[in-house]
Order: structure tokens, then C-alpha cells, then sequence
């Protein structure tokens, strides 16, 4: 992670910022609507309301006194249909110029602790829809699709973002150790059967 990030539950001083990278998240996505309002005071109101929902915890993530990225989660459950209690990522988001650099994996590094605390044994996620680059970080995490949301088992994925966990595989190598996966697993389940037409 780049030094000088402080990852840590919202406090007042936060807010204004929090609202600028909420309005900033919008821009970005061609699905702005479904991130927030345009209007900042009702962005302002509505942060407002999240931090005060039972089992919520709003995270930012701050670098020379601005916030740079977000997290929205809440442990859920149990209820009437579900002894289980599992903790929902409902929006993370790093700015730009500060993506690449662990603030994500920070961010979801300290949910997955609030949802360790709240004893949830899964943590689910709602990335935006057409968000490609968010897809394809909660993949590399480990998540799975699960109706509209992503799942993975809150072991899993503390496992994967804490140093003593799972090493990580970049590069050419890590591409050389899927093919070989890939290889593997088709010469256990044979041939694929090709009819022709």
C-alpha cells in the first residue's frame, strides 16, 4: 500500500470529502444513477442515514488529510430465513490516481475484520453493474457470482488479503501456472466431445 493511506471507520471531519468521492464515482461510471443523487446535500443526508443502520460501517481511506476511497458495508442476519451472519460490501471505491497502489485491498482488509468482529462466516458484494475493473477485483479476491452479488467465505478472503496469506501471483509465471491448471484439469475430464454439424 502506498504510505501515508489511513484506512479507518468515518468520523465527522470525513464527510465532505466522502461526498466528493461519492459525486467523483458517479462521473465516472456511465451508470451514475444507480451510485448516488448528483445533488451534494442529498448525498450528504444519505451517508448520514447508512452510518446510522444497525451493523453498518462506513470506511474511508485517506491520504494528506483527503479521502481517497470508500466503503460501504453492513453485517446482516441472522433472520427469519438465516441463522448466518454474513457482512455485504455495498459500494467500494478507490479515486484514480490512487488505484494500484493496495488502498482496495486495505479497504476490504479492514471489513473483512468488521466482519470477523460481527462473526459473519461469509461476505458478499454488489459491484456497480458494468464496473469491469471492480468485476475483476472482487475475481482476484476470491469472489464468486451469487444472484445479482458476489460471496466468498470471510476466512477466504481475510486469508487473501493479509500478508500470511495466500502468496500472490503476478506475471508471466502466475499465467504459466493457470495454463498448466487449465491443462490438468482437462486431461482428468478427457476430451471435450465434438459433434460435427
Amino acid at each position: 500500500m502506498r504510505p501515508g493511506i489511513e484506512v479507518r471507520p468515518i468520523r465527522p471531519e470525513d464527510m465532505d470529502g466522502l461526498v466528493e468521492v461519492c459525486l467523483t464515482a458517479r462521473r465516472e461510471t456511465w451508470t451514475g444513477s444507480q451510485v448516488c443523487s448528483s445533488d451534494a446535500t442529498t448525498v450528504t443526508h444519505q451517508l448520514g442515514a447508512l452510518t446510522a443502520l444497525p451493523g453498518s460501517a462506513v470506511l474511508v481511506a485517506r491520504s494528506e488529510d483527503a479521502v481517497v476511497g470508500l466503503l460501504l458495508g453492513r453485517a446482516v442476519g441472522p433472520n427469519l430465513f438465516t441463522d448466518d451472519v454474513s457482512y455485504a460490501v455495498e459500494a467500494l471505491y478507490v479515486e484514480p490516481h490512487h488505484r494500484r497502489h493496495g488502498v482496495g485491498h486495505a479497504l476490504m482488509l479492514a471489513a473483512v475484520e468488521v466482519a470477523m468482529v460481527a462473526g459473519a462466516e461469509q461476505v458478499f458484494a454488489a459491484p456497480i453493474p458494468g464496473a469491469r475493473g471492480m468485476q475483476r477485483f472482487f475475481v482476484r479476491l476470491g469472489f464468486t457470482p451469487a444472484a445479482a452479488y458476489r460471496v466468498t467465505s470471510t476466512a477466504a478472503l481475510h486469508r487473501r488479503l493479509t500478508p500470511d496469506g495466500a502468496t500472490r501471483r503476478t506475471g508471466p509465471r502466475g499465467l504459466e501456472e493457470l495454463i498448466a491448471r487449465r491443462r490438468q484439469s482437462r486431461s482428468e475430464t478427457g476430451p471435450i466431445p465434438v459433434t460435427p454439424v
